[in-house]
């Protein structure tokens, strides 16, 4: 039986892929290595994955790197992920919801996705997460630098002013010269929970 959230999970999952895809073409859905998946997923959540798990990850750039970085738009990341089990569909559900500020541009910004393992053919075959808001939305891949960072790349992804999601508000961060890779550190699951918008799911993850 074929759910409503499942079949949204899969249009997002071609869209994640094909968003990607168009965005790098150093990335492949195909053959994915299961054992290979269940390594990096234990990486990105620091440990096996249960019912409902996130990985928080957050970086706020001083004035030092902003200065080395004269063209970085982007002053403050946040990265959640979310890994979902879901029995009726035999499978894992990825999500994701990036929130940033620019440096010079007041306001919260946000975007979000499902996402899918993808083989990284130009970086030794690693594993990464392929994410899209839709193909019209561009999206982000995410990587593992350690076990304490996550390395976000972009080209393009379409963002909305948060508390304000409608079409008026949405644009787009597009990567510039010192936008295409964001460094991310691990942190506390409080950090992101401005990410979530959900009461009951707020709920759950300030009891991790």
């Amino acid at each position: 039986r074929v759910t409503f959230e499942s079949a949204m999970k899969n249009f997002f999952f071609v869209a994640a892929v094909a968003c990607i895809a168009g965005a790098s073409a150093t990335c492949a859905q195909e053959a994915v290595d299961k054992a290979k998946a269940v390594a990096f997923d234990t990486r990105m959540f620091a440990g096996p994955l249960g019912h409902k798990t996130y990985a928080c990850f957050v970086r706020r750039y001083d004035a030092v790197h902003l200065a080395q970085h004269p063209k970085q738009k982007v002053s403050a990341m946040k990265l959640l992920v979310t890994a979902e089990d879901a029995p009726e569909d035999k499978t894992v559900n990825y999500s994701f919801r990036l929130g940033f500020k620019y440096h010079h541009r007041p306001g919260n910004f946000d975007s979000s996705g499902f996402c899918s393992h993808v083989v990284a053919e130009k970086s030794g075959n690693e594993i990464r997460y392929g994410c899209g808001v839709d193909c019209e939305g561009g999206g982000i891949e995410v990587a593992m630098k350690d076990d304490k960072s996550a390395l976000i790349r972009l080209e393009r992804i379409r963002i909305w002013e948060r508390n304000k999601p409608d079409d008026d508000a949405s644009n787009d961060l597009v990567a510039g010269a010192d936008d295409k890779i964001f460094r991310v550190d691990r942190a506390d699951l409080h950090e992101c929970s401005e990410l979530v918008t959900d009461r009951k799911e707020l709920a759950a993850l300030r009891h991790k």
